[in-house]
This record gives C-alpha cells, sequence and structure tokens, in this order.
C-alpha cells in the first residue's frame, strides 16, 4: 500500500488531472503535443545526454531493447499462427503488446520508484523505445514497403533524435554549453514530464467505452503487463547490468501498450479499435500490476 501511496498514485493523479481537463472542456490535443514532441521532449533528451555518463550500460539497454522487441513479436506471431488470424489482425496485436508506454507513464513511475538515478536511465530507454517505435511501430501499422520508407523517413523528423546526436557531439568535441543556455534548457526539460503525463490522461479520455472485444483485449493486457516484464526479467539475467537499470527496465517492459501507437494504427488502418481498447484497459489494469512489481523487486 506504501508502494501505491508513494509511487503509483501522484502519477495516476496527474493523468487523472488530464482526463478530466479534456471530458470537460474538449481540448485541441494536437497544439500540446506538437510543443511536446518538438520542444520540450528533445529539452529533456538533451539534459539527459549532455549531463550523463555514457557506458557500457547503454550498450546493454540498447540490447536489452531490441531482444525484449523480437521476443514479444515471436509471441503474437506464434499466438496469431495458432488463432489462425489474418495479418492486419496480426500486426494490431503487434502494436498493442510490443511498444510499451516507458515515455509518459514510465518515466514519472521510474522517477518517484528510483530517484533522478533511475530517472537518468529511463529517459535514455525513452530515447531507444522512441527509435524503435517510430520504425518497427510504422512497419508493422502499413506493412510493406511503403511502411519501412515511411518509418525511416519518421525516425528523422524526430527532434529527439537530433537532441541525441548534438549532445554527444557537444561532449565528444569536450565543448561545454553556457550557464545562461543551459539554464533554459534546464526549465523546458523540468516541465516536460507533467506536461506529456497530462496528454497520456487527454488521449485516454478520448477512447470510446464500446464494442470491445474482450477476449483479444485480455491476451492484449497479458502479454504487455505479464509476459513481457518475465521476458525482460530473463534477459536482464544474461548481461551484467547494473541492479538499479536491471529494475529500470524491468518496471519499464510492464507498463501499459503506448498511446502514440494508437495514431499508426487510425493512420494506417491497423486494427485502430483494438489498438485504442488494449491501450485503455491495460492502463487501467497496470495500477495494480505496476504496484505489485514495484513491490516484488524493490
Amino acid at each position: 500500500m506504501t508502494i501505491f501511496i508513494q509511487v503509483v498514485l501522484p502519477v495516476l493523479l496527474v493523468f487523472l488531472i488530464g482526463y478530466v481537463v479534456q471530458l470537460w472542456k474538449r481540448v485541441d490535443i494536437k497544439p500540446i503535443s506538437t510543443v511536446a514532441i518538438y520542444v520540450m521532449t528533445p529539452a529533456l533528451v538533451f539534459r539527459t545526454f549532455y549531463t550523463s555518463e555514457v557506458n557500457i550500460q547503454y550498450l546493454y539497454m540498447a540490447i536489452f531493447a531490441s531482444l525484449l522487441l523480437f521476443a514479444l513479436i515471436i509471441v503474437n506471431k506464434i499466438y496469431c499462427r495458432m488463432m489462425n488470424y489474418r495479418t492486419k489482425l496480426e500486426s494490431g496485436l503487434i502494436l498493442s503488446t510490443a511498444f510499451m508506454n516507458s515515455g509518459n507513464y514510465g518515466v514519472p513511475i521510474i522517477l518517484f520508484a528510483y530517484g533522478e538515478a533511475g530517472f537518468a536511465y529511463a529517459i535514455v530507454f525513452m530515447v531507444l523505445q522512441s527509435v524503435i517505435m517510430n520504425f518497427f511501430g510504422v512497419y508493422y501499422a502499413a506493412k510493406g514497403m511503403a511502411g519501412i520508407r515511411t518509418a525511416i523517413k519518421v525516425i528523422f523528423l524526430m527532434p529527439a533524435t537530433y537532441a541525441v546526436i548534438l549532445a554527444l557531439m557537444i561532449r565528444g568535441l569536450g565543448l561545454s554549453v553556457p550557464d545562461n543556455l543551459f539554464q533554459t534548457v534546464d526549465i523546458i526539460s523540468e516541465a516536460t514530464i507533467p506536461t506529456v503525463m497530462i496528454i497520456l490522461g487527454m488521449q485516454l479520455a478520448k477512447i470510446k467505452w464500446e464494442g470491445f472485444e474482450w477476449g483479444k483485449i485480455t491476451y492484449g493486457v497479458v502479454v504487455r503487463l505479464i509476459v513481457s516484464p518475465l521476458i525482460a526479467f530473463g534477459i536482464t539475467l544474461l548481461f551484467p547490468m547494473d541492479p538499479l537499470l536491471a529494475k529500470v527496465m524491468i518496471v519499464l517492459s510492464a507498463t501499459p501498450s503506448a498511446a502514440t501507437i494508437v495514431m499508426y494504427a487510425v493512420q494506417f488502418d491497423a486494427k485502430p479499435k483494438l489498438v485504442s481498447s488494449i491501450t485503455l484497459i491495460s492502463t487501467l489494469v497496470s495500477i495494480f500490476t505496476i504496484t505489485i512489481l514495484l513491490w516484488m523487486i524493490g
């Protein structure tokens, strides 16, 4: 109960504020989301890569993210083959279960649970997940060569990609950002997490509670919230990871379906109703599963 009150509840309350505001005022989310994507998130990413020491743990993180993604894709392909599901439904289930909400859900959970050290790991993982999600997410949504071309284009349109490159270049060249300029980055960075949390709450308020395919939703929720962290735990045993990093990876792998992926499902007609339903239900159920997981791993 203490973990729920101290870690999960503060995060949920911010989501709830966004949810209530959206129901009340019917706010246009796109302008807010645009500012978060093109200004706030790049600032936070730049600050993290500029101030963090890059070491072997980051390589383990990249390998972990790749192995987890492919393991979840295989799980879905086996299940869909057994159930004789069509390609479009398979793509919808992969979108719902292979891509977790490590950004506007996972990062604040990690911050409350493990402090600034865990938070730094979570931000780096968020960037990795963004690249993976924008490539493979678009590919599975579009399912074809056009999807690959679109996926590559999307990655290079991501401001966070250039924030990482700029931060690493500055560090690699032994340069430094003047304090007054870095304060600007710092101020924007501090506002990023609460903003993206409110946006998630607003996005959830737009999902309609009707026509749910409960059998498929149950499968998606189980894979996203239970199977994924179990696979993640197994992967962490393969590498000499920092114990804190291992915990962060396991918790992030147990976060609900990524809200961003719903946009791809809608854009490419990859079972958008199912994807949004799994996103909503997995977010609600994760209140309990994340609390239990944090209690189990400490």
